[in-house]
């Protein structure tokens, strides 16, 4: 998706009605306040309700979390950049994702907005819950939580310096998928399925470009 301008300042406009145009924005406190009662009861009814053990809980919740960030990387790489003809996948490939590159510093388009996102979220739910049977009750909190930690270092990585040496690599792999090159550097969260899959920059030959990467960190007030 190849914009002819990089907007610095505003936010695109997804629907011309306000109150549609509301509900596409989030933030990030709400949409964790909304998710952790949920997951957390969904914890407590399969333990106590469907004979989840807590081993078996534990397995499942953390496998769910790294299963995420390999969802993450395919669906960055190929929904989120989906490159149809069609104007409806286009319009749909926008909203989604598409927004955010063409306005980096929109903060309020990070996270999922919580009607949107509590509807897929329970499609999701369906969804495992017909792979995994009463196993989704372990599964589904974990994958969600996978999710949220991926939307807060997303918008990390927009907000703030990596507050450690060793998250470095990740901030630029983000940033160059920004400015340089969008069909690289698809994990947000992580680098690991980008070196697997040969899609990691080669940080040692990218000089930072430190004013593009500036146009891409939110505005302080």
């Amino acid at each position: 998706m190849k914009f002819d301008k990089i907007h610095n300042k505003g936010q695109a406009q997804i629907f011309e009605n306000k109150y549609l145009e509301m509900l596409t924005k989030g933030h990030p406190a709400i949409i964790w306040g909304m998710y952790i009662p949920i997951l957390a009861y969904c914890i407590y009814y399969g333990v106590s309700s469907q004979g989840l053990s807590i081993k078996e809980t534990v397995f499942l919740f953390f496998g769910a979390v790294l299963f995420w960030t390999l969802f993450e990387y395919f669906a960055h790489r190929y929904l989120f950049h989906w490159t149809g003809k069609q104007a409806s996948l286009k319009r749909v490939v926008y909203i989604f994702h598409g927004n955010h590159h063409h306005y980096p510093r929109d903060k309020q388009r990070l996270f999922m907005p919580p009607i949107p996102s509590i509807l897929l979220a329970s499609i999701i739910f369906c969804i495992q819950y017909l792979i995994l049977g009463n196993y989704v009750f372990a599964f589904f909190p974990g994958f969600m939580i996978g999710y949220l930690l991926y939307a807060s270092m997303h918008y990390l990585i927009h907000a703030v310096a990596p507050p450690f040496k060793f998250m470095k690599p990740l901030w630029r792999n983000h940033h160059l998928h920004h400015y340089k090159n969008e069909e690289l550097g698809f994990g947000v969260s992580n680098t690991f399925w980008d070196r697997i899959f040969g899609t990691m920059f080669d940080l040692r030959n990218e000089k930072e470009d430190k004013e593009k990467v500036k146009d891409l960190m939110f505005q302080k007030k």
